[in-house]
């Protein structure tokens, strides 16, 4: 007797129960972990046996991310940030607020009146809040799957005060509304299993609830919800509907294969009015729901199968629906390796052949294992299932391999194999490829999965990325490890420090993950304070690079205020920084013609003025401004906006990732050894061996060499010599006008090339394809139209023995001031001869990218 009782007491003791805890004495560790978590030391987390639940904590600043909110007013104190089945650590909430979000007097741990309950409350008090006392109380009770939520508005003043009770729910794609009200959610990415949804339980003070209610003095109103969490919008809908009374049965249903495996990539859509939700099986099959009672139908979809339909009628209890038999996926099977038999990283695109076939949606862009009509694999070992037919499917790693290709006809039922070698065919050795700028869901402004992201980097073949989150210290390291990329990609911890004037980069640092920003120092809106702030945090160190981000160069640094009168933007800023970027993005202006342009996009009535980066860039180097320029991604998406449209290459003694030493790279980054392509590898170097960003002495000349290599599905066409900016006419080769200069192999040109010089200059070689695309590397993503370039920074050249000095010249136009309007900008235009007088035609619209370039016969 003794014995049961003492395991009665066992195992009461092990079953989770209700708590509130502050994280923090070593009780940090416990925060709720996941895609979206955001918990820091000193946060209220709340448990019960279902779920685990964080509420933010009042301290000056606290937000869960840069963008959640914008401005000063975006600060998100007593706030439900995380929320998450027990034990599950897959968060995917950034941030509900119930009645908006703002300052609060102060969040406490409070003892709740329920039994197996635990409690945070959030106050705002009159005083604070324009006469309006506001009170959250977040509750979560044993057996219950979600979490009590609580408002109190209380007008304090003797006059009518407006409040809002609109709630702040963020950051999610695929949204609905129910029949009876219920508001749901479904992770951005589908595979992670999770769904959200909140209802309104009751009302007291008032007839009806409008997102603004105007209270009278005296008039209190409260507001009870429920907010639920489980594995699918439909599963957490069904909570919501048990807390508010909703008479329901719990129904499971299996999903299965021919051969009797459970699958788990199934969607089971739950009709409600109009749109259905969606519902996920676990790794067995089975679908777990609360229902309200009476006949349903649900229907069952998974790509690559036919799909089916269960009707059943759901009684009170437990229902059993039928066991669903799926015909087995059409699919295709992936082997891809290296040249040494290695499975190695890779994307594969594909593009259906069959006439009228339908468009391919494999999922979010956000994501890497099927974004879109991609996959990106960390190993080259996956399986995509798709609708049977035939398909054009191309597999490739970044400009330095040769591609695969193969017409896949796919079967019902039946799995094709796609195996190939991924051949290294571009030598690069001494140099690595790197991107100094990208970003994962921790940045805020997007949510793209942050595996996805270095999955992204590395079938991109991009060596060196630094962890650049928005406004936190971040570190990428683990998840490389986490997903084996440790061989492929290296990376130092660091921050783009954003506001609403210039975004700075800056590595390294060392984050502190419980603390605000993960230790990060706050935006200034004077960048030389903001770039003043990086050097010195942490203590200054010999390899920290500052680097201006997607900059506005004419306000940097020639109208500070953007009034349209000169004033030298931020004296002193270019010598405060280490490089500034010139490409961001899929453009490809280096040769343009003019600080500006004119567009006016499709259907749009008013035209806008657009600068040209890359022309500001070389007219700000005439005036001795020395700005290594550097090409990024800035990659949020992994299709579309992903990595690889523009990269640097910079010198190293290893070839071999998992051995770059960023100590070693800094002092060559530093100096302005670095080559800016879309994918050509370009190599220059004078008859004294210096090389981008290098100064030089020749008298009378000098002697350029230089060499680009391509892969098999890219080329060059011409070969073009900026002598101080200038496209030199002696100094521009082209297949057309020297087609013995130019070959067919993977080098496509290597000459020695004499730039004739009487007085100083400085010199940039620019390769590219004038009418060339990339769409055998990116298919149907926005990249496929990007030209192939490369250009290398500024060899300065001193022609007089007197050290190298600027020419002033600004290239025919003046340096670009801030504001400038449409027709001050036709005028300067017109009067340089690159536009006509008259209406300019709408934009065009953009060309398919279904199809790859075929390439020009050579003469």
């Amino acid at each position: 007797m003794k014995s049961a009782i003492l395991l009665s007491l066992l195992i009461a003791s092990s079953v989770p129960a209700a708590e509130v805890f502050e994280a923090a004495l070593g009780r940090e560790t416990e925060l709720p972990k996941g895609k979206e978590a955001d918990g820091i030391l000193g946060d209220f987390v709340l448990r019960s046996d279902k779920v685990e639940a964080l509420i933010s904590q009042n301290m000056p600043n606290r937000r869960a991310n840069m963008s959640t909110f914008y401005g000063e007013d975006g600060v998100t104190p007593g706030c439900l940030y995380d929320l998450t089945l027990r034990g599950a650590n897959n968060d995917q909430l950034v941030i509900y607020a119930p009645c908006g979000h703002g300052s609060v007097s102060y969040v406490k741990m409070i003892e709740a009146k329920e039994a197996g309950s635990a409690a945070v409350e959030s106050v705002t008090t009159a005083a604070k809040n324009g006469g309006v006392f506001k009170r959250h109380e977040y509750r979560v009770q044993d057996g219950v799957q979600g979490i009590f939520i609580t408002t109190t508005l209380r007008n304090e003043t003797q006059e009518p005060q407006k409040t809002f009770t609109k709630s702040d729910f963020t950051r999610f794609d695929a949204t609905g509304t129910t029949t009876d009200d219920i508001y749901w959610t479904d992770a951005i990415n589908p595979a992670h299993k999770c769904g959200y949804a909140v209802g309104t339980l009751s009302v007291r003070g008032t007839e009806k609830l409008a997102d603004t209610l105007e209270l009278k003095p005296g008039q209190e109103v409260v507001i009870s919800r429920f907010f639920a969490v489980g594995t699918s919008p439909a599963q957490a809908v069904g909570e919501v509907r048990a807390a508010k009374g909703v008479k329901l049965g719990s129904i499971t249903a299996q999903i299965l294969e021919q051969g009797g495996k459970g699958i788990s990539t199934a969607k089971v859509l739950v009709p409600d009015g109009e749109k259905s939700m969606p519902a996920y099986p676990d790794d067995g099959g089975t679908v777990s729901l609360k229902l309200p009672q009476g006949p349903v139908e649900l229907q069952i979809e998974d790509l690559g199968r036919l799909p089916a339909k269960i009707a059943f009628t759901v009684a009170e209890g437990s229902t059993s629906a039928p066991k669903v038999l799926l015909p087995d996926s059409a699919r295709i099977r992936f082997a891809i390796t290296d040249e040494s038999g290695k499975p190695t990283p890779c994307k594969a695109h594909f593009a259906p052949l069959d006439k009228n076939a339908p468009k391919l949606d494999f999922g979010p862009k956000w994501r890497a294992h099927g974004c879109v009509d991609q996959y990106m694999s960390e190993n080259g070992q996956f399986t995509q299932q798709l609708p049977p037919g035939k398909y054009r499917v191309v597999v490739v790693r970044g400009p330095e391999y040769a591609h695969l290709e193969q017409e896949v006809t796919v079967e019902a039922g039946k799995e094709s194999v796609f195996k190939g070698t991924l051949k290294r065919v571009v030598d690069t050795k001494g140099w690595i490829s790197a991107d100094f700028h990208n970003h994962s869901t921790p940045s805020g402004d997007n949510v793209c999965d942050t595996d996805g992201r270095l999955i992204n980097i590395a079938a991109e073949n991009i060596e060196f990325a630094p962890t650049t989150e928005h406004n936190r210290f971040y570190d990428w390291e683990p998840t490389i490890k986490a997903l084996g990329l440790q061989d492929y990609i290296k990376t130092v911890k660091g921050i783009e420090l954003t506001g609403s004037r210039q975004h700075v980069n800056a590595f390294p640092f060392e984050p502190e993950p419980l603390k605000q920003n993960g230790g990060a120092p706050e935006w200034n809106d004077d960048p030389r304070i903001t770039v003043l702030s990086l050097r010195r945090w942490q203590g200054e160190r010999a390899d920290r690079w500052i680097q201006f981000n997607h900059p506005d160069l004419s306000n940097m640094f020639v109208d500070r205020d953007s009034d349209g009168i000169a004033d030298g933007g931020f004296v002193g800023v270019g010598s405060l920084i280490d490089g500034s970027e010139a490409e961001n993005g899929p453009g490809t202006d280096i040769l343009a013609d003019s600080p500006f342009r004119l567009s006016r996009p499709a259907g749009a009535l008013a035209m806008k003025v657009n600068p040209v980066r890359e022309f500001v860039w070389r007219q700000l180097l005439n005036q001795g401004l020395r700005v290594t320029a550097v090409g990024v991604a800035d990659a949020h998406s992994v299709y579309g906006n992903g990595v690889g449209c523009w990269r640097c290459y910079l010198p190293s003694t290893t070839d071999e990732p998992a051995k770059i030493d960023w100590a070693e790279l800094a002092p060559h980054a530093k100096a302005g050894h670095l080559i800016l392509s879309t994918g050509p590898f370009l190599e220059v170097t004078t008859q004294n061996g210096k090389i981008a960003g290098d100064d030089d002495r020749a008298a009378g000349g000098i002697d350029l060499n230089v060499r680009v290599q391509c892969t098999d599905w890219m080329d060059i066409d011409r070969v073009q010599v900026l002598v101080n900016s200038r496209p030199d006419a002696k100094l521009n080769f082209t297949r057309a006008s020297h087609p013995q200069m130019f070959k067919d192999g993977v080098v496509k040109f290597d000459q020695k090339i004499h730039v004739a010089l009487e007085q100083d200059a400085h010199l940039i070689v620019v390769a590219i394809d004038e009418d060339g695309d990339q769409k055998t590397c990116y298919g149907t993503s926005d990249y496929a139209k990007m030209r192939p370039c490369a250009y290398n920074n500024p060899i300065y050249v001193d022609a007089d023995g007197n050290g190298f000095k600027p020419n002033y010249d600004t290239l025919d136009f003046e340096l670009p001031t801030g504001g400038l309007k449409v027709d001050a900008v036709k005028e300067k235009l017109m009067k340089a001869g690159l536009i006509q007088d008259g209406p300019q035609p709408a934009s065009p619209p953009a060309p398919p990218a279904a199809e790859p370039k075929k390439k020009k016969k050579k003469s």
